[in-house]
């Protein structure tokens, strides 16, 4: 497996606004994050920017039936195959393999309105609960909002129909879909790939969801690292990242020019009892990042702001390189749960183009579980 893999295409969209070009003013102090702290206060929220749709979905028949983070993944996967060169190209995209991290889809608030309110009083609230479910929710009410339809609309937007996969799984899942990816072309099993994630932070049933488990963040803005001492607390960010991935050897023979090089792509899933975070960052640097070098070269981290795990990361990144440049993405567009992943690996192979640096590190670390890190230098 040592076939050299290339990030070949970018396309990323979030609080920021689109492209990669604009979030680059995060590597000179020129961006400032962009949050909405009233329309779901307490919580805060970095909000999507507003997109002209048409430029990646010409349909307003494809615009009207996707929920909005399916047109936020769609949208960003035509930058990307735009900035690899492949859009259009029938017989490449014909051959593309897909492989997309994406959450559990949108909901209907009214009826979970209903049944929340409606469980309080019940006699039996587990049995109100089934009933509800079963007779409010209906079996067609989510088909546009399963998590392998994102694949599907790239497919049917953007004609990339190759073999298709669909990872859930938080964090980790837009993890593992970089992982395989380059694992997959390292091993010939594959010659280039379209990976990404998409997530829509605007949801209250999301923010419900998070808050049940107190693990947003409640109060005025905050950077990433300030937030462990005040309790912890992430705070969401909608938008979308996808990646065009290939072999070395392919992108040559067809022309294309590289963004990055991604060198190793590892993952690990730990419990969480204290150290752990520690210990697996430091073994995940160890098999995967072992070549990376301080001067011209920095860290991209993917920390939540929760309390434990985020004070760990830090304190083990610091560990293994003393006096490395360390950036929270979460400080430029807010955390994006299945697409954080990949949106951290487009922002550093764009800033690795665009000569901020040569080398960088991607770190994910999970606001419950899994950990994950790339490795990506200048070719």
């Amino acid at each position: 497996m040592t076939r050299e893999v290339w990030i070949t295409g970018v396309g990323l969209v979030s609080s920021q606004g689109e492209g990669a070009s604009v979030h680059m003013g995060a590597f000179d102090g020129h961006l400032s994050p962009r949050v909405d702290t009233e329309r779901f206060a307490p919580f805060v929220v970095h909000p999507a920017v507003p997109l002209d749709w048409d430029r990646q979905i010409p349909k307003k028949a494809d615009q009207r039936q996707m929920e909005p983070w399916q047109r936020l993944g769609v949208y960003a996967a035509g930058l990307a195959l735009e900035d690899a060169g492949a859009k259009g190209d029938a017989e490449l995209l014909g051959r593309m393999q897909m492989i997309v991290a994406a959450g559990g889809g949108e909901r209907d608030y009214a009826v979970d309105g209903q049944i929340l309110s409606g469980i309080r009083s019940a006699e039996n609230p587990g049995v109100f609960l089934n009933e509800r479910l079963m007779g409010d929710i209906r079996p067609t009410l989510f088909l546009a909002q399963l998590s392998n339809l994102l694949a599907g609309n790239i497919a049917i937007v953007h004609g990339v129909t190759g073999a298709s996969r669909t990872f859930m799984g938080e964090e980790q899942c837009g993890v593992d879909a970089l992982r395989i990816a380059h694992a997959r072309i390292a091993a010939r099993q594959g010659d280039m790939f379209l990976v990404g994630g998409a997530y829509n932070a605007e949801r209250p049933d999301v923010l419900l969801i998070y808050e049940m488990g107190r693990l947003l963040w409640k109060h005025s803005y905050a950077s990433v690292w300030d937030r462990p001492g005040e309790g912890g607390g992430f705070i969401p960010g909608s938008g979308a990242a996808f990646l065009v991935v290939e072999a070395r050897d392919h992108a040559e023979a067809r022309g294309a020019t590289p963004v990055a090089a991604l060198q190793s792509v590892a993952a690990d899933q730990t419990r969480r009892s204290i150290g752990a975070v520690s210990a697996s960052v430091e073994q995940l640097w160890e098999r995967a990042a072992g070549d990376f070098k301080p001067v011209g070269g920095a860290i991209l981290s993917g920390a939540t702001g929760i309390a434990g795990a985020t004070e760990e990361e830090r304190g083990a990144l610091a560990k293994l390189m003393p006096g490395a440049p360390v950036h929270a993405t979460g400080d430029f567009f807010g955390h994006m749960l299945e697409a954080q992943f990949p949106a951290g690996v487009a922002l550093a192979a764009a800033a690795i183009k665009d000569n901020y640096f040569r080398q960088a590190v991607v770190t994910s670390v999970g606001h419950m579980r899994g950990e994950g890190l790339a490795f990506l230098t200048t070719v």
